[in-house]
């Protein structure tokens, strides 16, 4: 898991994590280590929808022509 991520890719991600976790197949320690390595990368990915959801852009149509205005 690179900085660089894309949020699609931090989804798959913890979603693999999960599947980890829950498998059972994992040591008390691990488990501490996959459930902090995962809340980290939920927490970068819910910075990444908020910022995303900061450039919404709304489409309005004027005179027959679309406009896209950033909402703020």
């Amino acid at each position: 898991m690179g900085k660089g991520n894309s949020f699609e890719e931090n989804l798959e991600n913890i979603d693999l994590m999960i599947k980890n976790l829950e498998s059972g197949e994992l040591t008390l320690e691990e488990s501490i280590k996959e459930y902090e390595k995962t809340m980290k990368l939920i927490k970068k990915s819910s910075d990444i929808l908020n910022k995303a959801e900061g450039k919404i852009l709304k489409v309005k149509e004027v005179n027959g022509e679309v406009i896209l205005e950033e909402e703020d």
